[in-house]
């Protein structure tokens, strides 16, 4: 029979095994169950082709030719004038005008400057990139592109043009004042959205300049605007410029940088869009080797490239994570898609279920996810796919004023725009 010592020390020892057990079982269970937090159920969703009997004018389908020449839409926007009326800015150079409307069939030339803009297959990266309407544009009439010039290779120009002040429907392309123009040492790489920010500045996406690892180390260097994200005033104009320069950008007053740079780091940023609801600038950063990342864009950020890609160390220089470095929220490898597609927030009223939900897309394997961010945890507390059409590799995103999504792939047969809705009944 033992003694009241051996009963004791048993007795503890029973506790501190059961304990252990209850811990080990935890840990277990936390180990097989490690997103237990992060919802990646797939989003039933509906994703139709809208516009497919419409005529664009100058799409070639290669019925009468013989030449096809597929319709490249890089954007849908309101022009958020009020009139419901959706434009399309096509690669090539084309501005497409027509009213919301799923019966219509003909679309008119807002605008051509196919004279102007540079345009290959071979050389997919440029053309026309970015369409973006003034604040003010039911007022003042004004609009601004991001365009690959065709007279000088490897520049791209940030311009403004105004509307017809007879016809609505019919910009005029004599009314070009440029803005920005950027030299770069190789055709890729060229970023290209344009997109006004709750402040009424006009935020420009530039790549890193091109080829592959950052050649020119373009990424962390302040003394040159590739591989940056811009701010201007596009209402003022300073001294031996077309535009402003905000006093409160972050490198106003820093020697050898450029006052225009609002956060930096950046590859080649496809695609960002602001929250219209929060105001956050959310960004869509191209990967190289291994990870794509999805980034949230803040004041004098700088976002790792071409040291870091995603959250890991890049190349010979490649560091670890450190506190002036600023990781994505998310990233994805090279064994889900290769090549994200930025989207946008989706603040739309006939899917209740993606309120607030980021939408996304890859385009080489064609996936579609709503990602869902807790800003007081700053964790992403969702990550669901949208099944998609297989054919569909989404070049962009487009938006209507009523905030309702849609979905932008080439066609050749004019197929080329989809429309997120609610899960079929």
């Amino acid at each position: 029979m033992p003694s009241s010592d051996a009963k004791q020390s048993k007795s503890s020892n029973l506790q501190f095994i059961s304990r252990f057990a209850l811990i080990s079982a935890l840990a277990l269970f936390a180990t097989r169950c490690p997103a237990a937090e992060l919802d990646t159920r797939p989003l039933p969703l509906s994703v139709d082709v809208v516009f497919k009997t419409v005529k664009w004018p100058g799409w070639d389908n290669g019925e009468e030719s013989g030449i096809v020449k597929p319709l490249r839409p890089i954007m849908l926007t309101g022009a958020g004038d009020g009139s419901n009326r959706i434009f399309v800015p096509e690669q090539r150079g084309a501005i497409y005008v027509l009213p919301n409307d799923p019966a219509m069939k003909q679309a008119q030339v807002f605008l051509d400057i196919q004279s102007r803009v540079a345009y290959d297959d071979k050389t997919n990266e440029e053309g026309l990139l970015g369409l973006a309407f003034h604040p003010k544009y039911k007022e003042n009439g004004r609009f601004f592109l991001y365009y690959t010039n065709k007279n000088k290779p490897h520049q791209n120009v940030v311009a403004s043009y105004r509307v017809s002040k007879e016809n609505p429907n019919l910009a005029d392309p004599e009314s070009e004042e440029i803005l920005l123009t950027i030299n770069k040492p190789f055709w890729n790489h060229d970023g290209g959205t344009i997109v006004f920010g709750p402040d009424g500045m006009l935020y420009i996406a530039l790549g890193d300049g091109g080829a592959a690892n950052d050649p020119l180390a373009n990424g962390q260097n302040l003394k040159t605007i590739l591989g940056k994200i811009l701010r201007v005033d596009v209402d003022r104009k300073d001294p031996g410029l077309a535009y402003g320069i905000p006093s409160d950008n972050p490198f106003v007053a820093k020697l050898d940088a450029r006052g225009e740079i609002w956060a930096y780091g950046l590859r080649n940023v496809w695609r960002m869009a602001f929250d219209p609801k929060t105001g956050v600038l959310w960004a869509g950063d191209v990967g190289q080797d291994i990870w794509e990342e999805i980034d949230l864009i803040v004041k004098g950020g700088n976002y790792g490239w071409s040291i870091r890609e995603g959250k890991h160390p890049f190349g010979k220089k490649g560091v670890e994570a450190r506190e002036d470095l600023i990781d994505p929220i998310w990233e994805y490898k090279h064994d889900v898609g290769k090549s994200i597609t930025g989207g946008l927030v989706y603040r739309g009223k006939n899917i209740p279920e993606l309120n607030g939900a980021y939408l996304y897309a890859d385009y080489v394997s064609g996936k579609l996810w709503a990602l869902t961010y807790d800003a007081e945890t700053k964790q992403v507390t969702a990550n669901r796919e949208i099944a998609t059409p297989k054919s569909i590799a989404i070049m962009s995103f487009g938006e209507d004023e009523q905030g309702e999504v849609y979905l932008l792939t080439y066609s050749a047969s004019g197929e080329a725009f989809y429309k997120l809705g609610p899960a079929a009944k």
